[in-house]
C-alpha cells in the first residue's frame, strides 16, 4: 500500500516542472498549497513559485506579522471535485486515497432552478491511512472547522521541510552607552515556528537565538556599539535540507 506522506511528496515534487510547462494565472490554485509545493521543491524558477514566494515573504512583513506558511487553508485530503482542465492542489493531492475507485453520487434527475440550488459534487476526505491517524484534538477541530494544521498526517520525516521554518520578530532590540551603567540594552524577540501538524505558535526568545544569517545586531551583548533594530526574520531547509532565509527590516 502506498504510504499517503511520501505519496504526497513525490506527487507534489513532480507538480512543479508541471507548474512550469504550463503557466497559469496565480489565481487559479490555492496559494498555501503552491507555498508548500515550491517550498519543497527549494522555490524553482516559475510565476507560481515566484507569486507563492512573495506571498510568503509578505505575511512576514510588518504589520502584522503572519505565519508564512498557512497549511491548514490548502486542502490536503482527496477531492473529486476538480475539473481535469484544470491545475489545483487537489488533483496532486487525490493520489492521497487509498482506494483507486472514485465515489459515486447520485443527482436529482429534475432541476432545482426554482429553489436556486444546484448540487454539490461530494468530497471525500480522509487523515491518511489507518497507521498514522491524526491526534483525536486534531479531528475534532476539523469536524468544527477549527483546525489550525493541515487536514492530513504530516508527522513523518518526509514533512520536517514545513516543520524547520522559522520566524524570528525583533520587535524592537537597543543598545546604546550612557554614564551610569555603561551600557544600556533592550531587546524584545518572538519566535515562531510550525508543530507536528503544521500549526504555528509564537513563543519569547532571546537575541543569542537569531541565526548567524540575520544582521543588524553584531556586538549586540558583547559590547556596546549603538543599536536599534527592528525586523522579522524567516528561514527553512527545503525537501533536500537545502538552507534558505529572507529579512524584512522595518
Amino acid at each position: 500500500m502506498l504510504n499517503p506522506s511520501k505519496s504526497l511528496v513525490t506527487v507534489a515534487l513532480a507538480a512543479l516542472s508541471f507548474f512550469s510547462l504550463a503557466p497559469q494565472k496565480a489565481e487559479a490554485y490555492q496559494v498555501d498549497c503552491a507555498i508548500l509545493l515550491c517550498l519543497a521543491g527549494g522555490w524553482p524558477a516559475s510565476a507560481e513559485c515566484s507569486h507563492a514566494r512573495a506571498v510568503f515573504i509578505r505575511r512576514i512583513t510588518p504589520f502584522p506579522v503572519e505565519p508564512p506558511l498557512q497549511i491548514w487553508r490548502c486542502p490536503m485530503g482527496a477531492a473529486y471535485t476538480v475539473d481535469p482542465s484544470e491545475l489545483t492542489a487537489n488533483r496532486i493531492y487525490e493520489i492521497l486515497h487509498d482506494d483507486t475507485t472514485q465515489p459515486l453520487q447520485s443527482f436529482p434527475s429534475t432541476p432545482l432552478a426554482a429553489t436556486h440550488l444546484s448540487p454539490q459534487p461530494a468530497v471525500l476526505r480522509h487523515s491518511g491511512g489507518d497507521a498514522d491517524r491524526l491526534p483525536e484534538e486534531t479531528m475534532l477541530q476539523l469536524v468544527n472547522g477549527a483546525a489550525t494544521g493541515a487536514d492530513i498526517d504530516i508527522g513523518g520525516k518526509e514533512f520536517d521541510f514545513v516543520r524547520s521554518i522559522r520566524v524570528f520578530h525583533v520587535r524592537y532590540a537597543t543598545q546604546s552607552e550612557n554614564d551610569r551603567s555603561g551600557c544600556s540594552r533592550w531587546a524584545v524577540v518572538q519566535r515562531g515556528t510550525y508543530g507536528r501538524q503544521g500549526d504555528f505558535r509564537w513563543v519569547g526568545a532571546s537575541p543569542s537565538e537569531l541565526p548567524a544569517a540575520h544582521n543588524g545586531m553584531e556586538g549586540y551583548g558583547e559590547n556596546c556599539p549603538s543599536i536599534w533594530h527592528r525586523s522579522v526574520f524567516v528561514d527553512w531547509r527545503d525537501y533536500e535540507g537545502n538552507y534558505g532565509f529572507e529579512q524584512v527590516n522595518y
